[in-house]
């Protein structure tokens, strides 16, 4: 990346950046958060004094290197072939980029993160794995997240009826002092139990124990991860010459182009760092979505060509050294020239990623302060869990989930079209089983909705995205369309100890969900899936555009004139 970054930027957008780097200049604002002074965001400490441990806390993890590596000596000696993280939102997201761009080392155990409640996702991790021969991650920062512990119950009875298990050794408990989780850990007899700072949200807790016990498990090299962490955090405290400073330059981009209308920043990213948007979805989106106002993060969105993007975007491109980048390099300077604001960040290596974990979060902090919110709360976050909870009372009473009524594919077109306006963006909210035909077809009709009408698209799996983006959904601006597709959960799968099922816990959460955002004014279609979940986002990309079809058939009989 050039030595200045605003050079990589089209000129028009230079004053701007340039504007509010002075204004954290001349208020300190760099000094202050270092200091943790709650004040560079709200005058009420509440929720902000007790937040701000991620800026120190990989110096505290080097104290943790120990107890880390006796966590990988005994999963060896229990020739472990497998490590089931079982957490949401924070305690996940970060294991993921963690496992997707690493990947196991050699020796190392396989990682899965399951942070879904979809009976045939549940399913498909049990049916992975060899229970004896699997250590189980029980990761919550609260210690009492219902989707963890009822994936807890189902494991925990696997565990018990395989032969020559380990009972409760088996099992890891990640959570903060003092929580239900910690109890519940000594009661089963847990292997360890890893009690991480509690001044540390969820999303700003990658580089402290919830994400590096996993990493240490994957056969990372933790020290390393630490020390890129450590050298970023050190260039985030300059205050002087601001464009030095990487997170500070950053969030004044973010922040400022915001303020301006450009307010999806649309992550681009080799291919082995596609998964670091999701991290970054979720920080930015739980972080700034408030207040009515915040940052869009779009992440695995195709690179479509300049035609296909409104004038709301702001393209941060994280470049891998050694990949093949020669084609988003083509299409990243496309956009440049089509006077788009773009942002380059180079890695040197995979290990860099955890100095980008660090620059993310410092920048989320320096945007907030720009935009006049604190990034360390989630208000929005409970009503969600909350209609949950009235849709599951409602279900034990009366046997029956609140009856829902669901668009064909024809209708969320027409629906979509009518709603779809310049600045918005449409969040499709996926409530099945992953898997690449589905994803296939989810590329498919973003790809369909940018060319059409220009619009940002968003997508997430449910509930995942309920501890990511969805306290953007309801707090932040009013320009989302939502399409909630919602799954036949058959067949489905018993929660041990409790009166429902994996199947009607996810649909109550999808529920509640929807009776949130409608809540908030926010426009929600609600589509079932067929048997074939693939298939039916296949129609509504159809439905979306009819003509395609036929204009292919006209241009294959062109070529074939044009050859004869």
């Amino acid at each position: 990346m050039p030595t200045r970054p605003s050079d990589r930027l089209p000129s028009s957008f230079v004053p701007t950046i340039d504007s509010a780097l002075e204004s954290l200049r001349r208020d300190r604002v760099i000094d202050r958060v270092w200091a943790k002074d709650h004040r560079v965001w709200k005058d009420d400490p509440k929720e902000i004094s007790n937040r701000l441990g991620w800026l120190t806390v990989q110096d505290q993890m080097r104290q943790q290197l120990l107890q880390l590596h006796h966590c990988v000596s005994v999963a060896r000696e229990m020739k472990v072939k497998d490590v089931v993280l079982l957490g949401m939102g924070g305690s996940s997201l970060g294991p993921e980029v963690f496992r997707t761009i690493f990947g196991s080392q050699k020796a190392a155990p396989r990682l899965w993160v399951l942070d879904s409640t979809v009976p045939g996702w549940v399913q498909q991790v049990t049916k992975a794995i060899s229970p004896s021969r699997t250590l189980f991650l029980v990761a919550s920062k609260s210690g009492g997240t219902i989707e963890v512990m009822s994936l807890f119950s189902h494991f925990w009875k696997e565990v018990s009826k395989a032969k020559s298990n380990h009972g409760g050794k088996q099992f890891i408990a990640i959570t903060d002092p003092g929580t239900g989780l910690e109890r519940m850990a000594k009661e089963y007899g847990f292997g360890q139990t890893f009690t991480n700072p509690a001044d540390i949200g969820g999303r700003y807790s990658v580089l402290s124990l919830f994400g590096l016990v996993p990493a240490a498990l994957l056969g990372l090299d933790i020290a390393r991860l630490l020390d890129r962490a450590t050298g970023m955090a050190e260039r985030c405290r300059n205050q002087g010459d601001m464009e030095a400073n990487p997170g500070a330059y950053l969030g004044a981009a973010m922040g400022s182009l915001a303020k301006t209308g450009r307010d999806k920043v649309t992550i681009i990213a080799s291919s082995a760092l596609a998964t670091f948007g999701l991290w970054v979805e979720q920080l930015l989106a739980e972080s700034t979505g408030k207040e009515g106002t915040g940052l869009i993060p779009i992440a695995q969105e195709s690179v479509l060509s300049p035609q296909a993007y409104g004038n709301d975007r702001f393209f941060v491109y994280l470049k891998l050294k050694g990949e093949k980048n020669g084609a988003l390099d083509q299409a990243v300077q496309a956009l440049v020239k089509a006077q788009h604001p773009v942002l380059q960040l180079d890695l040197r290596d995979r290990y860099d990623v955890a100095g980008e974990f660090f620059r993310w979060e410092f920048a989320t902090a320096v945007a907030g302060h720009i935009l006049g919110i604190q990034p360390f709360d989630q208000p929005n976050v409970q009503e969600s869990k909350d209609n949950t909870n009235r849709v599951l009372d409602a279900y034990q009473s009366t046997g029956r989930l609140p009856e829902q009524t669901n668009t064909d594919p024809k209708g969320v077109v027409a629906d979509l079209t009518r709603h779809l306006q310049p600045g918005a963006y449409v969040s499709v909210l996926a409530y099945t089983t992953p898997s690449r035909s589905f994803e296939t077809a989810m590329n498919r009709l973003r790809k369909a909705l940018m060319s059409k009408h220009r619009v940002a698209t968003t997508f997430g799996y449910g509930p995942r995205y309920l501890h990511s983006t969805g306290q953007l959904h309801k707090g932040g601006p009013n320009t989302g369309i939502f399409l909630e597709l919602v799954d036949r959960m058959k067949p489905d799968l018993a929660i041990p100890g409790k009166p429902f099922s994996f199947g009607t816990l996810a649909q109550a959460q999808a529920a509640g969900d929807l009776e949130s955002l409608r809540a908030h004014h926010r426009h929600a279609i609600r589509v079932q899936l067929g048997p074939d979940p693939a298939a039916t986002v296949s129609h509504i990309t159809a439905a979306l555009r009819p003509s395609l079809p036929r204009r292919r058939a006209t241009m294959k009989k062109r070529r074939r004139v044009t050859r004869y």
